[in-house]
Order: structure tokens, then sequence, then C-alpha cells
């Protein structure tokens, strides 16, 4: 009589992934919950690290564990999960509005300042991924080797060294800029504030996308002027037939944009419309001030061309810095104002009379000796994963009719909830619990705009920390829906 087929031996990986497996599908370790470590797990199930490595092999081939590096495995999200659509195009106010912002953006800095907070709202790189060793070694040889040259006022337009270096750069912009087009600045704000200083009177109207910064609206407000909100979609950007129409029914002063990767939406304007929004601009005559801050943070192989790329006659005043991509702190950025650059650097004169010296020179020879094209290529890679996986997660536990951008570059996620979810309150319960967001009404003229929406820091490294404040941020907004939409259950 033929004996029964024995079931063939596991082997000892795959006897730890079939356990770590049925934890799982038990709902014993949850989607987005971290494993063990390779060395704990060992010591766990005492095996050897090779095993362990198998075994975790064996379940991300499975789809049911993924790797993050530098932070560990974590139990995958369900694909469809990570899946929430992208808002729509906005639908802002058709006037002009002063910006009344600044009360609630001096609550969003406070927070930003409070080193117990996890930091979800600010849009800046955590400094764990930025090269400061090499920055500050740079600085103190420099420091050591020109001597008071570093402690001089370098009188605008600015230090020649870097204006040469970021002529160079904006060859991958698009443009052929020489270093007589730019003028260095106390960070981009400074040189978004300027132009718009060169342009713009008090009581004159601003064109913005919208939901716009809140840095923007800010700087608007401080220089008495009226911010006209034009209608953006996540894909395409700024409404150009919408920018036309306000033209001919406003007197618009200026446009301001943020081509590539914007905050808060992550746009990056297609070049053909980039093109378009150049033209119509030149056709008016109405400058447009550019704010290309994020444009180096592309995650694909092709940096995004500046609009600044198809101005033929000077319109288009191009802003940035290296705030986002090398180090704050420096406080180094730059303007290409075209026709408007006499009247812009008179006023940087007048305002900040310098951009520090060794900063500058800093990073004038950390570029030209490579250093940051290098630094990029390590820091795209990395924002890109955390971006993903900070999405996946919040698609996971955010309410259930949620839309997220999904940008191809930057730090930032855009988040729309359902309508019972007040933003504001979201923001105030998570301060109460030690995390900062962004709420959405701070990116509107009004603040009180976007009431559903927040704004998500991802250029963080995404730890457990990070993801369990984001799981948290997800238990209050289903907590606030579900507030509201008790009262109209119980009168139903």
């Amino acid at each position: 009589m033929a004996q029964p087929a024995r079931a063939p031996r596991m082997l000892l990986f795959e006897r730890v992934a079939e356990k770590l497996g049925d934890a799982i599908s038990a709902g014993i370790l949850l989607p987005g919950d971290r494993l063990p470590s390779v060395r704990e797990l060992s010591l766990q199930e005492r095996v050897s690290v090779s095993t362990v490595l198998q075994a975790y092999q064996l379940l991300e081939s499975r789809d049911l564990v993924e790797a993050r590096p530098q932070s560990g495995h974590y139990v995958r999200l369900p694909p469809r999960l990570a899946a929430a659509p992208e808002p729509a195009t906005s639908r802002p106010p058709r006037r002009a509005a002063e910006p009344e912002v600044s009360d609630l953006v001096r609550r969003v800095y406070a927070a930003a300042r409070d080193e117990r907070m996890v930091q979800l709202g600010a849009a800046v790189p955590s400094t764990e991924l930025l090269p400061s060793k090499p920055l500050n070694r740079l600085v103190a040889a420099l420091a050591r080797e020109v001597g008071a040259v570093g402690l001089e006022y370098d009188m605008p337009p600015g230090w020649p060294p870097l204006r040469q270096q970021l002529a160079r750069r904006s060859l991958t912009w698009g443009c052929a800029l020489s270093a007589e087009d730019f003028i260095t600045t106390c960070g981009a704000s400074e040189a978004v504030s300027l132009c718009l200083l060169a342009v713009a009177r008090p009581g004159d109207i601003v064109a913005l996308e919208s939901p716009a910064y809140y840095g923007v609206l800010r700087a608007v407000e401080a220089l008495g002027l009226r911010a006209l909100e034009i209608p953006t979609h996540p894909r395409d950007g700024i409404q150009l037939d919408a920018l036309a129409e306000a033209l001919r029914r406003h007197p618009v002063r200026a446009v301001l944009v943020v081509t590539n990767f914007s905050n808060p939406l992550g746009t990056v304007m297609p070049d053909a419309r980039k093109q378009e929004l150049v033209e119509l601009l030149r056709r008016a005559e109405v400058p447009l001030i550019e704010d290309d801050i994020y444009g180096d943070l592309q995650f694909g192989p092709l940096r995004p061309r500046a609009a600044k790329a198809w101005d033929k006659e000077g319109w288009v005043m191009l802003c940035g810095s290296f705030s986002k991509t090398l180090a704050p702190g420096f406080r180094v950025g730059w303007a290409a104002p075209g026709r408007f650059a006499e009247r812009v650097e008179l006023l940087k004169f007048a305002q900040t009379v310098a951009t520090p010296t060794l900063p500058q020179m800093a990073i004038a020879e950390f570029l030209q000796g490579g250093g940051y094209d290098r630094h990029l290529r390590t820091l795209r890679r990395t924002l890109a994963g955390q971006m993903e996986r900070m999405r996946e997660t919040l698609s996971h536990v955010l309410p259930e009719g949620t839309r997220i951008t999904r940008p191809d570059g930057g730090t930032l996620l855009w988040v729309q909830m359902p309508d019972g979810v007040d933003a504001l309150a979201l923001h105030a319960e998570a301060l109460e619990r030690g995390i900062a967001v962004a709420p959405g009404p701070i990116f509107s003229a009004t603040g009180t705009g976007y009431p559903s929406c927040i704004r998500i820091n991802t250029g963080i490294p995404d730890d457990e920390r990070i993801h369990q404040a984001l799981r948290t941020l997800g238990e209050i907004a289903q907590q606030l829906l579900r507030r509201t939409r008790a009262p109209s259950l119980r009168r139903a």
C-alpha cells in the first residue's frame, strides 16, 4: 500500500517568515508596524542573521513587508489604500483681498520652534539629510584663509564666484544667464519681497496660485498689497484661462508663481504651459515673479525647466535659494530680475545692505568642487522614498474620501480630508499630542479657505516616531469626522 506523500520540510528561514506572516494575517502586526531589527529577530528566534535576512526577503517577495533605508522593515500597506486620488482644481474667491494670515502663521511658527514637537508642518528638510560636516569644514577653512574679507560687507550684487556658479547652473534650468544677471539675497524670501517691492505699491493687486504658500501671503500682507487668488490644479498648476480673465478684470501689477514643486501642492507646470504663461504676461506687460526654490529636488532624472527659459524680454523675475537643499540657516538666496535688476539691486542695499559673506563663499566652493551635485543625487533618492512611504501611511489612516497630492519632487504633501474634518481643530488637537502640522486656512488670503486641508512636510527621516505621528493624525481626523456626523445622524 502506497504511503501518503509527506509535505516538504520547511527550511529554517521559511519557518521564521511563516511565523511573521501568520502574525500579519491575524492582525497582530498591522500595516505600517515596524518589525524587529535583523539582530533582534535573530536573538529572539535563535537563528543566524543570514536566516533572518532570507526570511525578510521572502516576506518582501510576497508583498507583506517592505524595507525602508536606514529605518528597518515594516508591514506593507495594502496597495489599494495607497491610491488616494489627487485633489481637484481649487476654487478660490474671484475678488482681491488683503491677506489676513499673520496671527495663524505666528502660531504655526511658534510650534515649529518647539523641539519637543514632531515637525510635520514646517517646509524645511531635516538637518540629518544635509551636508553639515563638509559645509562647516568649508566655513572654518575659509574663515582662516580669507581673514578680514569674510567679515566685510559683500555689497550688491553679491559674491562674484557664487554668481558665476549660479550662471553655470542656470543651464540646467533651461536658461543661459550670466553672473551679471544675479543678485544674491538673504534667502528666497528676501528675493521675492524685493521683486514685489520693485514692481508694486501698497494697494496694488498681485495674482497668486491658490492655495498659496503662507510666507508669500505674509509678505503680500506686510507690503500692503492685495492678493488675487487664481484656481490651481495639482498637476497643471495655475489655470491660465482664469489668469487671463483676471488680467482683463483687474489691474494686476505682478503674478507670483512657484512653477516647480509648488508650495503647498507640489505642482510642476508642464513646459508648454510655462511658455504660455510667459507669453501671456509679456503681452500684458505684467512681470512674473517665479519662485524656483524647490526646482533642484526632482525625483526623476531631469530637472524641470524654469519659466525664465522662455523669457526673451526680461519680464520674468526668477528667485531661488539653497535653503531647501543645502543650508537653511545660511540664508543664501538669489534673484535674476531681468529688466528690473537695477531697481532690485537698489532695494537690496536699502533693505539689508548685503548678504552674509562667509556663507556665500562656502556655497560657491561647495558648488565648484562638485559637492552640491553629489549631495543632490543622494538627497533626491531619500526624499522620494520618504514621500512615498508617508503618503501610503496617510492614505491608510485618514478618513475615506481623503485626497492627497502626488508630487514628483520636493518635500510637501497637500491633504484634502472630507468636509467634516476641521483642519484648525485637527491642528489644535495635534499640538496637544506633540505634533505640528500646517492647517489649510493659512494658505488662503482670507485665512478661511481650505478648511479641511493640511500640508505635511516629508523632508524628515520617516522613522517609527514619524509614522506613529501620522497614525495619530488619522485618529484625530476620524474622531473629528465622527463628532461632525453624529448630530446629523441624530436629527435623521
